[in-house]
């Protein structure tokens, strides 16, 4: 079974971020280690750690105002990484309003981030989804995409 940064970051996001009844948030050796345990490779738990922790730091930094007007212009790079499709679903929530173009910034910095040679729209909602949680008051913004992602599971279950 072939594991990679990604899925670290669903089962920790799953398991930790998204359960509600989990009250204690363990530290860093700890969380190592039930993943080696979960069977993932410690480079990919390593990566993870890195892409969150980034997800941080990018919280933090200020970012100039953008006019109501402004059109973001993707970069190669950013195009061979985010699909058309993709970029139609990121304008698609700025426009809804779910994802002001600060956290639609984080976004794509944190998809650009990911160490993957396939990414899809699937990944891309999980994304979003990761931001959005760690963006202070974007709790109606999270649920509407919360709901979308688990709609969009075939069965419900989760990864």
């Amino acid at each position: 079974m072939k594991e990679d940064m990604f899925d670290v970051l669903m089962y920790l996001f799953e398991h930790y971020y998204m359960d509600e009844e989990t009250e204690l948030s363990p530290d860093r050796e700890s969380l190592h280690s039930e993943l080696m345990e979960a069977g993932f490779p410690s480079n990919d738990i390593n990566q993870a750690f890195e892409w969150l922790e980034g997800l941080s730091v990018q919280q933090h930094q200020m970012q100039a105002p953008q006019t109501e007007n402004a059109i973001r212009i993707y970069s190669g790079r950013e195009c061979e990484r985010l699909d058309s499709e993709s970029r139609g679903f990121l304008l698609f929530l700025e426009q809804m309003g779910i994802l002001p173009p600060d956290a639609r910034e984080r976004v794509i910095e944190r998809v650009m981030a990911l160490e993957t040679d396939d990414f899809d729209l699937n990944q891309l909602k999980w994304v979003i989804l990761m931001v959005l949680f760690n963006q202070p008051g974007a709790e109606a913004a999270y649920a509407w995409m919360e709901d979308l992602v688990f709609e969009s599971l075939p069965g419900g279950y989760l990864h």
